[in-house]
């Protein structure tokens, strides 16, 4: 069922509706025509739930915060 991989998915992302955001994007963009959205963004939790997300953004946020202090 899909709320048990949205659970699952929670691991990593604390918060739910960041968590959709993020599911939102990953479906837009790993998804293949003639398949259905739904199988899409079951797909996408899985993927959440077994590696973070938000690894990446973190990685993207500390660049920024340099390129900040590098500025000032």
């Amino acid at each position: 069922m899909r709320s048990d991989l949205v659970f699952g998915a929670m691991a990593h992302v604390p918060n739910r509706f960041l968590l959709t955001k993020l599911a939102a994007k990953a479906t837009r963009k790993l998804h293949r025509p003639g398949s259905r959205i739904q199988d899409t963004a079951n797909d996408v939790l899985v993927r959440f739930r077994r590696a973070n997300p938000m690894a990446g953004m973190q990685l993207v946020a500390r660049q920024e915060v340099e390129q900040l202090r590098r500025a000032s």
